[in-house]
């Protein structure tokens, strides 16, 4: 059922560890018609669970799971598998998150949102090249919205909290919350 003609070893296995059920899903779906054997976990207990019991050739871990860091499981994954290609998600598009993901024995990071042809590219680069650069990458202006947004629902949906936490006035936060998502 491989429909790309990707060549992805004898070994297709792929885990994906993400808190958003909806994301999870959807990137599941894609990965499997590009012909992966996919697994999935929604948290860093049951991806450590996974990665000792089962430890695929193939995972994508997002960084802030609900109970913890994802970068929990690509240790253990690492220890487990030291081969396996590992890519860390994370909305959070940070230079010292990126850094402690590579160290840490992630093959490659990516900021969310991330579609399913932006992570396999990811997977399946070869260690000396670097995979091609997103063919629609996120305006400054999505970015900034998405930061936003991100620390909003952190913040418990507490426009108060979120604009001290941010810097910024709370009617100027107010504003941005009310309009829509720019493209």
């Amino acid at each position: 059922m491989n429909t790309d003609g990707l060549d992805l070893g004898d070994d297709k296995s792929l885990l994906l560890v993400d808190d958003d059920e909806a994301f999870l899903r959807r990137l599941a779906k894609a990965m499997e018609k590009r012909g992966f054997e996919v697994e999935t976990a929604g948290s860093v207990a049951a991806g450590t669970a996974i990665a000792t019991a089962r430890p695929p050739a193939y995972a994508v871990v997002d960084l802030r799971l609900e109970d913890g860091n994802g970068l929990d499981v690509v240790e253990k994954l690492r220890a487990r598998r030291p081969e396996s290609r590992i890519v860390v998600l994370t909305g959070y598009g940070a230079i010292a998150t990126a850094v402690a993901a590579v160290k840490i024995g992630a093959t490659d990071y990516l900021a969310k949102p991330a579609d399913a042809t932006d992570v396999t590219n990811a997977l399946l680069a070869g260690a000396d090249t670097l995979p091609p650069p997103p063919e629609n990458p996120m305006s400054a202006d999505r970015v900034r919205w998405e930061h936003i947004q991100r620390v909003y629902e952190l913040c418990d949906r507490n426009v108060s909290e979120t604009a001290r936490r941010l810097s910024m006035h709370r009617r100027t936060l107010q504003r941005i919350l009310a309009k829509r998502s720019p493209r």
